[in-house]
Order: C-alpha cells, then sequence, then structure tokens
C-alpha cells in the first residue's frame, strides 16, 4: 500500500511521535505550561515564568500518567527552570545544538497551549540572534541567540519543545511576539552551562561586567588582522561597573575576552559566569584605530541591579 504521506507530513509526524510522549503538561500555583523530560532520572525543562515562585506542582503525560514535581532551580535571566518529577516518568528527549539552525529550516513546536494536551505545530526558522529582555528583581539582560520560528506557539506552549527534523529538541518555547512570531530559548553551549549550574545548585550565579553592546562587523584592515569577522560595538558602559572602572567606552569595539575572540553577544555572555567573578578580565579593544588592552574584574551579578 502506497504511503499516503507526502515527505513533509512524514517528518512533521514522525518528530511528534518521538516527542509527544517526553513533553508534559505543568501546573505550579496560578500558572502552567509545558516541560520537557531531558534526564532518565526524571528532571525535565521548562520556563522560570511557568514555574514563577512555586516550589512545587503537577505534570501529566500524554499516556495518561501524573504526578508531583519540585522545583530543583530557577534562572529567571534566562527563563529557564529545571523540575524534578517524583513518579516515572518516560524516556527523555534528545537535546541538539541551536548554534547548527539555520534560516528557514524547519522546526516543529510541541506543548499544551491553551489547555489542549498534547498539541503539535511546525514552522521554519524566521529568524536567529533575537534578544529577549528578562528581568530578575531590577536586574535585566537580553537572552541572547534566541529563535523566531513561525510555527504557531499559544500560551501553554511556554516550556514545551522547539524541535528539529530528527527530534532533536533545539530551543525551549518561550513567547509570542506576535501573529506568526513566536519565540523560543536557544539549546546551545551557554543553555547547557545554566542547566548544569540549575542541577548542581538551584540557580545561577553570574558575573557582572556592565556593558550594553551590539554586533557589528570589523573593518577589512581588522578582518586580515584578526581573522575575525566581527565582533561587539559597545553602546552604554554602566556608571560605575567593573567596565567603566576599567576605561571602556561607548564606541569601543570589544575584539576579545579572556583572551577569547568575541564574535557575538553569546561569546562574551558565556563568560559571564561564576567563575568570572572577582577575576582579572583581559580585554581587548579597538578604538581611535589602535588596540586598546584593559583589565576589568567582573563582580556577582545582584537582583538590587548591578
Amino acid at each position: 500500500m502506497a504511503d499516503p504521506l507526502d515527505a513533509y507530513s512524514r517528518v512533521v509526524s514522525s518528530v511528534a511521535a518521538e516527542l509527544l510522549p517526553k513533553v508534559a503538561s505543568v501546573r505550579a500555583g496560578q500558572g502552567s505550561g509545558s516541560a520537557v523530560v531531558f534526564t532518565a532520572d526524571g528532571f525535565l525543562l521548562t520556563n522560570a515564568h511557568v514555574i514563577g515562585n512555586s516550589r512545587d506542582g503537577t505534570v501529566a503525560f500524554a499516556d495518561g500518567s501524573s504526578g508531583d514535581f519540585i522545583v530543583v532551580g530557577r534562572d529567571p535571566l534566562s527563563d529557564l527552570a529545571v523540575i524534578r518529577a517524583q513518579t516515572a516518568t518516560p524516556p527523555p528527549a534528545t537535546l541538539g545544538d541551536s548554534d547548527e539552525l539555520v534560516v528557514g529550516q524547519l522546526v516543529v513546536a510541541v506543548g499544551n497551549p491553551l489547555g489542549l494536551t498534547g498539541s503539535v505545530t511546525a514552522g521554519v526558522v524566521s529568524g536567529l540572534g533575537r534578544s529577549l529582555p528578562a528581568r530578575s528583581g531590577s536586574a535585566v539582560r537580553l537572552i541572547e541567540d534566541v529563535i523566531q520560528t513561525d510555527a504557531a506557539l499559544n500560551p501553554g506552549n511556554s516550556g514545551g519543545a522547539l524541535a528539529d527534523s530528527q527530534a532533536r529538541v533545539v530551543g525551549i518555547n518561550t513567547a509570542v511576539a506576535g501573529v506568526g512570531v513566536g519565540l523560543a530559548v536557544p539549546m546551545n553551549a551557554t543553555t547547557r552551562s545554566i542547566i548544569a549550574a540549575l542541577i548542581r545548585d538551584g540557580r545561577v550565579r553570574r558575573a557582572f561586567l556592565g556593558l550594553v553592546t551590539s554586533p557589528a562587523p570589523l573593518p577589512d584592515v581588522l578582518r586580515r588582522r584578526t581573522g575575525q569577522a566581527g565582533a561587539l560595538r559597545v553602546v552604554e558602559v554602566v556608571p560605575g561597573s567593573p567596565a567603566h572602572r576599567a576605561g571602556l567606552r561607548s564606541g569601543d569595539l570589544v575584539l576579545s575576552a579572556g583572551r577569547n575572540p568575541v564574535g557575538d553577544a553569546q561569546s562574551l555572555q558565556r563568560l559571564m559566569f561564576a567563575d568570572a567573578i572577582g577575576q582579572p578580565l583581559p580585554i581587548t579593544v579597538y578604538r581611535n584605530g589602535a588596540l586598546v588592552d584593559v583589565i576589568a574584574e567582573p563582580v556577582e551579578l545582584t537582583g538590587s541591579g548591578v
């Protein structure tokens, strides 16, 4: 008998079959959403805004099983949280790498929008490298490299999976920015570091430098000299911050930090975790036609906005 499905439908249906059992419906306090099983011993990944300030809640799976969960850790500044089911869970989903995504690539969203358990939508990667502001107290941080998709997302999709054609989870759906515009926290090296910290410590300690930056291409002369295609343009230096004390200025082009090339926001942010707090951080910038080296000493980011 001929296969009634076209190639596109076969891909979407196979991803759905793989992930639907592994994406739970979550209820915590007044909040609800989705969560993805990512370990064999019951850890699930969701959005911090889904669980809010709750310490526990309930999860329900597509096979009808349900149970309680406890909150292991939450990080509002990445909008990620790890919970652990107190009941048996399905086998874990495979985590992918959002750095390998390309615009136009097929993606599938799996979640529980509007109380409709086990919903699947499909679309494409509409954009990469988007930024999404996140807040914890008075501290504000941009979640970088956010994935934009036109796969339909609705309330309740938050915390669910955004997957590639191989059913690898490349993002955690987090927001609806408008009709046909959904956003997902990327699954990349920075995200994996955050997840590990949440499991280990229940929170993420971050270093604070005090720079507001935007990606910028390098002039040809610098591109040939450094082998880099891009850097980070300093848009603002927070007064009194480590960057300010180190002498960094608005307009500087940040070429390297910690002796590592800085080509995008993620390459700088992945340095801003606990190990960097109180440690000298060498930074090289391009200013007025010359290379300038400074030493900054990041401090711990706190809820007071430092």
